[in-house]
């Protein structure tokens, strides 16, 4: 039970304790006391007043550093089931205790006082973790104050023991609870007891007054409801609360165009079609995702087309990066016509509905030579001084089938058709876009087009594609983006990624969401070229465990690695060709990753501790391989009634067996140092009897990843 704050005005003279509480502050010089001014003569000034033409920032108690928070004053961000650590510095000066509470408002308009705890490591900082229920605007405020009762019952309790003071405490006491008894407010049973113990207090007995400071009973009574003489309130503060699916999911990302695709005799390539592509749905829904990511479904532009491996060199029948948007007959808002018609891209949404599955739409705001846009707005792009158009580059590449948007010419007209492109799909259907390079156009942009669509539907989400400078990624997170890619693609050390996983589960995730997308059609990274089988089942482990969102490519059950030479993609990209793969063939030869994934994505949705961000905690291991973490959640936030605890135990070396202890702060979810418990590998099945300090053997090439269960005690 949290014992609160303190009343030392009761334990002063009547008249200076008056003036304390008045706010008059007693002033001292060099001069004779005879040269102080009479309490009448000393002018009072209210919080707040005017102090040498400046305005006093302090509050009475001060309340300092509250969280949640974002830099530069952006509203932090939540999801409906995130359960949130609302925390803030609080202190007095002296010895007297005080108390600390968050007034939490819903979007209904609907009130809540939620006491916080202080942390015990000198820090004055005072927190709870609440459940956010409820989708919109919330707003919180902290507010402080004296603890009268548990000043007194805190110092009743050394001194009395002590034999200091016995007789002024018993009188203190009997003050306290007699001004409790007479508060209207206070349940009558409450208010007999109270003037029943101040009676009893009043006798001045040590025994009774220690009998009185330590009766848990009036601890409640007061914990309820503290008597205080002081209060302090810090600014209210915003709350962004949206829908599960901006901070929970996990995503497959395939191209329409190559499922269902056929070789016909000429040696062509006939495109598959929203319809042969919504065959493959099932399937995605099987393995357990939750949201089908196509990448741009819009016609492709012929001027400058790529070839396969992203040359300038194009075959008949090569069909193009889908990026390389536009053709004289559409651009944004249309529809390759080899992918159908829109009453078909319509009935793939429903088909993926159907099987649990929304659909997000690639959002890549850029052109291809041939768009209408050129032609319409020139504006729009950037002059050379030759006259021609600038390409898209990332020096020293360049893609010659791209033309990058210029938003300082026209900016009003460019703003508006974005917002009229993206609300044309969100009629269609898409509630989730992942934007392509968003860090390639105006902060300020976002913050507006972000704002404006969710002020119509706050259920559209979107997500951030900018691999960039870290101050970039934040920047664009803390405008709006609901999700964000990351550098988990690149983190891959036991040490890198100690590092990452701290950063995004504490450090930003007041912001920042991170899809920890395993690859990407444009990332296959040296350590899925050269880390075998091994390395695609740890990465999956770890970025289906480590946060609530993660994503995996089409292919990667197939472990596809071979890269291009001297580039970290794939050989063969299919952003440039057609892509055959036997899924049912693989799986059904033991040859798939598709069980693995199946299995990860059962667990994430069996265990709601795997469904929080801010609830990592790293652990040790004695092998510079072995990577050690837990997601715990108390049994008040998992709806089962029981806590729910997950310790994923991962050899990130995919070419070795690792043995090691592992050194766990069991405490993180109520076990003490050297005590037992029982974990269940969710993976395996095996059962084995564990405490703080356990011995693992890793295989990377058989069970590289322990994901274990803390199963309750009896």
């Amino acid at each position: 039970m949290m014992r609160g704050a303190p009343q030392p005005p009761a334990a002063l003279p009547g008249e200076v304790r008056s003036r304390y509480i008045r706010g008059v502050v007693a002033r001292t010089s060099n001069t004779s006391p005879k040269a102080l001014r009479s309490p009448a003569q000393i002018p009072l000034r209210p919080l707040g007043a005017v102090s040498e033409g400046r305005p006093l920032r302090a509050t009475r108690i001060p309340l300092l550093h509250a969280t949640p928070a974002v830099p530069g004053g952006f509203a932090p961000k939540a999801f409906v089931g995130e359960v949130v650590p609302f925390s803030v510095v609080a202190f007095r000066e002296g010895h007297d205790l005080i108390g600390v509470q968050l007034r939490l408002t819903s979007p209904e308009g609907e009130e809540s006082l939620h006491r916080l705890a202080p942390r015990l490591d000198g820090t004055d900082r005072w927190s709870a973790e609440i459940a956010i229920d409820l989708q919109g605007e919330w707003t919180f405020r902290f507010e402080a104050f004296s603890d009268d009762f548990a000043t007194w019952a805190h110092a009743a309790e050394v001194k009395v023991a002590a034999g200091v003071d016995v007789p002024v405490m018993a009188a203190l006491g009997a003050e306290i609870l007699t001004r409790a008894a007479t508060e209207k407010d206070r349940p009558l049973s409450q208010r007999k007891r109270l003037s029943a113990d101040a009676a009893s207090l009043s006798t001045g007995d040590a025994a009774i007054t220690t009998a009185v400071s330590t009766d848990p009973e009036l601890a409640r009574f007061f914990a309820d409801r503290p008597l205080t003489t002081l209060r302090s309130a810090s600014d209210a503060h915003t709350l962004h609360v949206e829908r599960t699916a901006a901070g929970v999911g996990a995503w497959y990302e395939f191209f329409p165009r190559s499922e269902g695709a056929k070789r016909l005799k000429d040696g062509t390539i006939k495109s598959g079609t929203f319809r042969t592509a919504a065959r493959r749905l099932p399937a995605v829904a099987a393995m357990g995702f939750d949201v089908i990511y196509l990448v741009p479904i819009h016609p492709i532009g012929s001027t400058n087309r790529k070839g396969r491996n992203n040359t300038l060199v194009t075959e008949p029948g090569d069909p193009g990066s889908p990026y390389a948007i536009g053709v004289a007959e559409g651009g944004h808002d249309a529809i390759h016509p080899e992918l159908g018609k829109p009453a078909d891209f319509r009935a793939f949404v429903r088909a993926a509905r159907a099987e649990g599955l929304e659909v997000a739409l690639d959002l890549a705001l850029q052109a291809s030579p041939d768009h209408p846009w050129v032609a319409e707005h020139p504006e729009w792009f950037t002059t050379l001084p030759d006259g021609t158009i600038a390409y898209a580059e990332n020096p020293p590449k360049k893609y010659q089938d791209i033309y990058p948007l210029n938003f300082d010419n026209d900016p009003e007209g460019i703003y508006q058709e974005m917002l009229r492109v993206v609300q044309h799909w969100v009629r269609e259907g898409v509630k989730i876009f992942r934007v392509d390079n968003p860090h390639t156009k105006p902060l300020q942009f976002w913050e507006w087009l972000i704002a404006t669509v969710n002020a119509a539907d706050p259920d559209v989400i979107f997500l951030a594609e900018a691999f960039t400078r870290p101050a970039v990624m934040r920047a664009l997170a803390a405008v709006g983006f609901q999700q964000s890619y990351s550098y988990f693609t690149w983190r891959n050390t036991k040490a890198e990624l100690e590092e990452f996983l701290t950063s995004v589960s504490h450090e930003t995730s007041d912001y920042m969401r991170p899809n920890l997308f395993v690859n990407t059609h444009d990332i296959l990274t040296e350590y899925l070229q050269f880390g075998g089988r091994a390395a695609y089942r740890i990465r999956a482990c770890i970025g289906a465990t480590a946060a609530p969102v993660y994503g995996v490519y089409a292919g990667y059950e197939l472990y596809e690695n071979v890269a291009r030479p001297g580039s970290e993609e794939n050989i063969d990209n299919e952003k440039y060709e057609f892509k055959f793969r036997d899924w049912e063939g693989a799986e059904a030869a033991g040859d798939s990753l598709a069980p693995l994934l199946r299995r990860l994505n059962e667990i994430r949705r069996a265990h709601p501790a795997l469904r929080q961000l801010r609830n990592l905690s790293v652990h040790w291991s004695d092998d510079d391989a072995v990577l050690v973490y837990s997601k715990h959640l108390d049994a008040a936030f998992t709806g089962t009634g029981t806590s729910d605890t997950i310790i994923v135990v991962a050899n990130v070396d995919p070419h070795s067996v690792r043995e090691t202890t592992v050194h766990l702060d069991t405490t993180l979810w109520g076990v003490a140092p050297g005590e037992t418990f029982e974990v269940e590998d969710l993976l395996t099945g095996d059962v084995w009897t564990w405490a703080d300090h356990n011995y693992v053997r890793l295989d990377a090439f058989a069970e590289p990843v322990h994901i274990l269960k803390v199963r309750e005690r009896a």
